[in-house]
């Protein structure tokens, strides 16, 4: 099956370190700490009741990006993300080195 992306542009305060995040429609955590909220089952469409937090566990280097990988704290279901060009790069060094 598909996965359906629905652009969602909005704001919010990260659950996790709590700075204020402006969304762009692709935001899908926070670029401070990486941190993410389960909302979605399709990304973008705000249906899954879980809303627990997303910790990122891992990341790998793929072609010059970065892909974050997820587990949500609450459901433990995993997830993977692209980073986006303004996230922490001392963060995302962070979790690289705990992996």
């Amino acid at each position: 099956m598909a996965r359906l992306f629905t652009r969602c542009r909005e704001n919010f305060v990260c659950g996790h370190c709590g700075q204020r995040v402006i969304g762009d429609g692709y935001t899908n955590h926070c670029p401070y700490c990486l941190y993410s909220k389960h909302v979605d089952h399709n990304p973008g469409d705000r249906s899954n009741q879980c809303l627990g937090l997303m910790e990122p566990v891992s990341v790998e280097a793929k072609s010059k990006k970065y892909v974050i990988t997820h587990r949500c704290l609450k459901c433990k279901v995993i997830k993977k993300n692209r980073s986006a060009s303004y996230d922490s790069f001392e963060a995302i060094l962070g979790v690289m080195r705990r992996s």
